[in-house]
């Protein structure tokens, strides 16, 4: 299961696609498409973001923010 945000993505996903056939035919590939609302997100973007103080709480699960806080040593 890859997921696509914009075009550029899907032209390196199909080719660890095609790789991933040619050594495992039997395990299929399926792409989704991002919502719209989505498409510019990138987990070094929300990384980034974050380490520089800004509000991911609506980017990422509760989890996810409160883990990368802690990875980054700030304290929410």
């Amino acid at each position: 299961m890859k997921g696509l945000r914009v075009v550029s993505d899907f032209e390196r996903e199909m080719q660890m696609a095609l790789m991933n056939r040619a050594l495992a035919e039997e395990i299929p590939t399926m792409f989704l498409m991002s919502h719209a609302d989505h498409a510019f997100l990138s987990s070094s973007l929300v990384k980034e973001v974050c380490a520089a103080g800004g509000d991911i709480s609506r980017f990422v699960p509760e989890a996810v923010e409160e883990a990368l806080a802690a990875k980054l040593g700030r304290a929410d």
